[in-house]
This record gives C-alpha cells, sequence and structure tokens, in this order.
C-alpha cells in the first residue's frame, strides 16, 4: 500500500521492529557459540485423502493439502506451496532483522515468490521418463520500502539470502535420509 506522494515522513506507518534488545542478546549468543546446533522436528500425520496435520511444536496442526486438480480437498497450501512460503518468510525475517540491526526502519515489505514445476511424474505413479524432479528455480521479488537508499537495500536482502537457512536449504545439496522404523 503505497502512500500518497504529500504524506508527510511522520506519517507514514512503519513495520512493527523486531525487539533490538533481544536481538542484541540472539546475536551475542550466536557470536559466543557460533558452533551451536538445533534440531528442529515435525510430525506429519496423514489424515485421509491428500491432507496432512503437521504437528510443530506445541502449536495448532500446520494443515498441507492439494488442490483439486491433484485430487485434494483445497483446504491447504500443497507441499511445494508450502516450501515456498516456509523460504518467503525466513527471507522476510532475515531482512527485518538485518534491517532493525543496521537501524534501517522499514515501511513495508512484501515478497512474492514463484516457481515452475513439472507434475507429470504424479509423484511417481505417472510418467517416470528422465526430467528434473521439483523446482528448477525459484523467483523472488522483494518489495521493501525503507529508509536507505537503494545500493543499502540491494545489499540488505543479499546479506539475508546469503545467511537464510531456507534459503540455503533450496541452494545447496542436503543429505535426506527416509527410511520405515
Amino acid at each position: 500500500m503505497s502512500q500518497p506522494a504529500s504524506a508527510p515522513t511522520a506519517m507514514i506507518s512503519c513495520l512493527q521492529p523486531i525487539d533490538r534488545t533481544g536481538l542484541e542478546a540472539l546475536i551475542a549468543k550466536g557470536k559466543a557459540d557460533p558452533t551451536a546446533i538445533r534440531t528442529l522436528k515435525c510430525k506429519t500425520i496423514a489424515e485421509g485423502r491428500f491432507r496432512h496435520l503437521n504437528m510443530i511444536r506445541n502449536l495448532p496442526p500446520y494443515i498441507v493439502d492439494e488442490p483439486p486438480g491433484l485430487l485434494g480437498d483445497d483446504t491447504a497450501p500443497n507441499p511445494s506451496e508450502a516450501s515456498l512460503a516456509a523460504l518467503g518468510s525466513c527471507l522476510a525475517v532475515g531482512i527485518h532483522a538485518n534491517a532493525v540491526a543496521q537501524n534501517i526502519t522499514i515501511q513495508s515489505l512484501e515478497l512474492e515468490l514463484e516457481a515452475d514445476i513439472n507434475i507429470t511424474a504424479v509423484w511417481g505413479t505417472g510418467d517416470v521418463s528422465p526430467k528434473p524432479v521439483g523446482f528448477d528455480a525459484v523467483r523472488v521479488k522483494v518489495n521493501l520500502r525503507a529508509d536507505a537508499p537503494q545500493d543499502r537495500i540491494d545489499a540488505l536482502i543479499a546479506h539475508a539470502t546469503k545467511w537464510s537457512p531456507v534459503a540455503n536449504t533450496f541452494i545447496k545439496p542436503v543429505a535426506l535420509d527416509v527410511k520405515a522404523v
């Protein structure tokens, strides 16, 4: 949402900032032990058809479904859409946190993500001829209004992308171990 050109700067609302004291404590903790590892967990429970409940911490279930074109009930994002949402949220958190750390005030921050995917293999039951599976490329448009010149905004976005855990999960090969228990 853009402000009228004549709107005084003091009237432009800002994105609710991240708590600077808490952010500084997290920064100090990370610098004190740069080898710290945290294990994240999710339990996925199939409800039936293509709807799944994902249990994370003590939160309400995070639901994943498929659209009708993929035989789902269209009650939630599909797994690929959820991965785009995870990437967008991770990038937004990183941009916001780094803006606060650099004393950049953000008025608004929106990310638009898109990716193309070949679904003809139908989870390995359809056309399984050689082809890329999953996203070949993800395109992210960052619409950021902030009190900084464009070169600082570009550097902020590049830095947040470089250090985004989810972006790095997309970028680099990750060991994956899937087995029956």
